[in-house]
């Protein structure tokens, strides 16, 4: 067993997946009990958690949900778009229900993700709705995207009647005691991969299209902190500070295993937008590029975030939070 002081050295020395990691900070049974950062970052600073933007829409969704906003997962997503004119012969786009965004059933007509055509259209989520639907209809197959999520902001957009940013704002960030998510606002194609490549620290801000809606399967700027309080609210089934946030209903729901995913995912279970890990085991995550990552385990009552810089293919942190960090909690 390594103490705090040893595994901080072991990530400053890391030379492989660790190195890029900025932050890590654990709450167990209600208290902070771990918090550390490198390569210059404070607690306090922000950086681009990538797809773990996607678990927490599924949060917003949730959020929607319980106020009524959306009627049920099982509501089809044109419902949402009533002035958009669907492609002559095109069908299947009118079954396609919330649900099957959140699970990443959704079919789509696209073979690679078309990060050039959306992402530097006027409307990045109708732009994204050009691609869903199909000739294969729904097949059910796990079809994971990140620039499909984003109609999910359109959604949520249209039926709360407010922008995405400032719906997360009033009923998840503010209600949590986090710092309030600032537009990001250019959205050129240099300033695209200045966003995603940058190391530095940035603001408490959410990557957006030229409509100001968010971008919905990367781009939120969060701290380790911000990260590991969202994980304590499932942890407490949806409370916080003695406020109800989001349904015990819909966590359990969301957390769920709908889904057995294949080799590339390490054979997890799919939630809603969230990964369960282990089949037995009541351990939940969000997880994005550079191994950023909300963890949190029901068994020890611990919720980790973990910060890191832009970098592919990072798959170990479940493994690195498991072997390393929740041991040192004990201290």
């Amino acid at each position: 067993m390594s103490s705090k002081e040893q595994f901080h050295e072991y990530v400053s020395l890391s030379k492989g997946n660790e190195s890029n990691i900025c932050q890590i900070y654990a709450i167990r049974n209600g208290q902070p009990v771990y918090d550390a950062c490198w390569h210059g970052f404070q607690k306090e600073d922000a950086v681009n958690a990538n797809s773990v933007t996607k678990g927490i829409m599924a949060l917003l969704a949730g959020i929607a949900l319980d106020k009524g906003c959306i009627s049920s997962l099982d509501q089809k997503v044109m419902d949402f778009f009533p002035n958009y004119t669907v492609k002559r012969g095109e069908k299947t786009i009118r079954e396609v229900t919330i649900r099957h965004l959140l699970t990443m059933t959704a079919p789509y007509k696209f073979k690679s993700e078309p990060w050039t055509k959306i992402c530097t259209s006027a409307d990045w989520t109708l732009a994204a709705l050009d691609f869903l639907g199909g000739r294969k209809g729904i097949t059910g197959e796990f079809r994971y995207t990140t620039l499909g999520i984003q109609i999910l902001a359109g959604i949520i957009e249209n039926a709360a009647g407010e922008k995405c940013i400032d719906f997360a704002n009033q009923n998840l960030f503010k209600p949590l005691n986090l710092p309030e998510r600032i537009i990001h606002g250019d959205s050129s194609k240099e300033d695209q991969f200045n966003f995603l490549m940058n190391k530095n620290p940035r603001k408490y801000e959410w990557y957006s299209d030229p409509q100001d809606t968010v971008t919905a399967g990367w781009g939120l700027c969060m701290s380790a902190k911000d990260m590991a309080v969202i994980g304590t609210l499932i942890l407490n089934e949806g409370m916080y500070n003695g406020r109800r946030i989001i349904s015990a209903e819909y966590l359990k729901d969301m957390t769920a295993a709908h889904l057995k995913l294949g080799e590339r995912f390490g054979f997890m279970n799919y939630g809603y937008l969230w990964y369960r890990p282990f089949d037995a085991r009541d351990v939940y995550a969000a997880i994005g590029d550079g191994g950023s990552i909300i963890y949190v385990n029901r068994e020890m009552n611990v919720s980790v975030g973990i910060t890191g810089t832009f970098k592919p293919r990072i798959f170990d942190r479940i493994e690195l939070i498991e072997q390393r960090v929740l041991p040192i909690l004990e201290e």
